[in-house]
């Protein structure tokens, strides 16, 4: 298991079209990905899980990887939430 802290960015949070991107992204790894938000924890590969954590701009979340790919899994999501997910 690896995990690591991350700041959303996206001047609008995790809302419709980044949650979509960030779940594309964990659906590429074998890896499961989830992360926890104020108490409660959301699986990084369902876009519905991810909006109802209703992450804001400027919120800290932590990514968890466990699985064969986890290192990986786990470095591509962290850059992807720093890139801005598309936006």
């Amino acid at each position: 298991m690896v995990s690591q802290k991350v700041v959303i960015k996206n001047p609008t949070g995790l809302h419709l079209r980044p949650a979509g991107i960030l779940c594309k992204e964990a659906m590429q790894f074998k890896s499961l990905i989830t992360f926890t938000f104020r108490g409660s924890t959301a699986n990084a590969k369902s876009v519905l899980s991810v909006l109802g954590a209703c992450v804001k701009c400027g919120d800290e979340i932590e990514f968890i990887c466990e699985g064969e790919d986890e290192v990986q899994a786990l470095e591509t999501i962290v850059n992807a939430i720093e890139s801005g997910l598309g936006e």
